[in-house]
This record gives C-alpha cells, structure tokens and sequence, in this order.
C-alpha cells in the first residue's frame, strides 16, 4: 500500500469524528441555552418608550382582583427604557445575561442573573442591557396607582457614565 491510500482513508475518519464531535458539542450548547430559559422571549417591543431591541412577554396582566403585571423583557446589547416612573413602585429581578439600572441622580448599578431592584413609586429610573450582553428580567409592576409614566429617551452620554 502507498502512503497515499493510507493518509487519505485516515483523513477522512479523523475529519467525519471531527463534525460528529462538533454537532454533538453544538446540541449540547442549544440544550443548555434552552434549559436556561424561564419564560418566552415574547415580541418584539414596537413603541418609542425603548432604545434598540427589546423583546416583551406578558406573564400576568393586572385586572381589578390583583393590580400588578408581570412580564419577561428581553433586551439585546445595548438596549434600553426610556426614563420613567412607576407611580405603584416596580420590582425587577434578573433571570439572565448583564444590565444597568439607574435612578435619577444616582449612579448606575450593574446587575447579574440573580440580583433583584426594588424601583419606588415615582422615582425615575431606566433599565436594559448592557451594552456587550443581552439582559432578561421579569418586571413585577404594581398598577393600583396609576400606569407607567415616561420620560425621555436615556442619551447615550448617561447610558455610558457611570
């Protein structure tokens, strides 16, 4: 036998494991992707109250027995509020990805999967992803009071500060 007819058979087995290998770590990377899901994505978000791509699924409205909402929002990198207030206060927990939250006047607070924010009632502030990172949480809002307020669109100057 030549080298040739060696080389070429061994290549080809080496090259067919390689793929094999490469799908199953692929299937295992969608697996864990999908476990890591709490709730759908829902739509895309198509009002102004959003800087870039963001993304709302409604888990519960509020109706007359029980005034809070709750919904999943999705943001991608550099997605964001606009200001706003929540004249019933708003709670924010944070299932994936990294995120800013800010109140007027105050400093921006990274968040993590895992972290939660207490937003109070008619304090201004803006939330969203980071701008490297996608960022989901799930947005408890207390409507009893009245229904979001917004503001103006967060510039980039205060969504790059500190």
């Amino acid at each position: 036998m030549s080298f040739k007819n060696i080389v070429l058979p061994v290549l080809i087995v080496v090259f067919a494991f390689s793929c094999k290998q490469q799908n199953e770590s692929a299937q295992a990377t969608n697996m864990e992707s999908q476990k890591s899901i709490i709730f759908p994505q829902g739509k895309k978000i198509m009002n102004d109250n959003f800087t870039g791509t963001a993304y709302l699924q409604m888990l519960i409205e509020a109706d007359t027995l029980n005034p809070t909402s709750i919904g999943n929002v999705t943001f991608e990198p550099g997605a964001r509020t606009k200001w706003h207030s929540h004249p019933g206060g708003q709670v924010l927990l944070v299932t994936e990805g990294v995120g800013y939250y800010q109140e007027k006047g105050q400093h921006k607070k990274i968040l993590r999967k895992g972290d939660a924010i207490k937003c109070p009632p008619n304090v201004p502030h803006w939330h969203g992803a980071s701008a490297e990172t996608s960022f989901v949480q799930v947005a408890v809002t207390n409507t009893q009071k009245g229904p979001v307020v917004w503001l103006q669109p967060v510039t980039n100057k205060e969504y790059n500060g500190k």
